[in-house]
């Protein structure tokens, strides 16, 4: 039986941000079974440029994408995305903003995340048992538009116990970083997500699969989640 070979996506936050939790994701995807390979040339989601208002340039940034996925597309490989803005952007802005070429719904349809993924090519393996209580964030772009099903299976099945955070960690991509938000970013942050960490007992993983969660949870509760894959990839 063939491999299955699928495309880990280079998002911009794992590449030189949060690269352990690349490097995670290939140790899980290869102990699944799975071959994982990489675009040839950088790509990007064009995420920065839609969430500023800047279209055109993001249509640039797009193109010059779907230029290096071509022969992925071709092959018909899936791709998996880490950050959940990311994967979310590739599903539908990328549709919306490129209805007229072709390859960009094909590359929307093909975008799974990790869990999706491993549920989807990888359904015999066995995660390792963390066997530990969580508590952290489910990113918003997951709730909106890639559900999250796939990792609430890949959690209980891995031993991770109890549930993430609704409501929104409140940095929001660049909307935390810009000047004025700094107390609406709190704010949001303490709905829900600060005071469940600060519940947390000693032993519990902190589990957040978005930069920008991570983020905040670093700068404001002083607390450093991890991305579900370097949780597994550790055991």
């Amino acid at each position: 039986e063939r491999q299955r070979t699928v495309v880990l996506w280079p998002d911009t936050f794992t590449n030189h941000l949060s690269p352990s939790v690349g490097s995670a994701a290939v140790t899980v995807l290869e102990a699944a079974g799975l071959r994982v390979v990489v675009p040839p040339k950088p790509v990007c989601c064009g995420l920065t440029r839609v969430s500023t208002g800047q279209l055109d340039g993001a249509r640039r940034v797009m193109r010059r994408t779907l230029d290096v996925m071509a022969p992925a597309l071709e092959a018909g490989l899936p791709v998996v995305g880490l950050e959940p803005s990311c994967a979310a952007a590739l599903r539908t802005d990328l549709p919306e903003l490129l209805s007229d070429d072709p390859r960009a719904a094909r590359l929307a349809a093909s975008v799974k995340t990790f869990a999706q993924a491993l549920d989807q090519y990888a359904p015999e393996w066995e995660p390792p048992r963390v066997d530990r209580p969580v508590a952290g964030q489910t990113h918003c772009h997951q709730h909106a538009v890639l559900g999250d099903e796939a990792e609430r299976r890949l959690r209980e099945r891995a031993g991770l116990t109890g549930t993430l955070s609704g409501g929104c960690c409140g940095l929001a991509g660049n909307f935390g970083f810009e000047r004025g938000h700094y107390d609406v970013s709190v704010a949001c942050a303490e709905e829900q997500l600060l005071p469940s960490v600060r519940e947390a007992g000693p032993d519990t993983e902190l589990l957040a699969d978005g930069f920008s969660c991570r983020t905040q949870l670093d700068q404001l509760a002083g607390r450093r989640a991890r991305h579900l894959a370097e949780i597994l990839a550790e055991r």
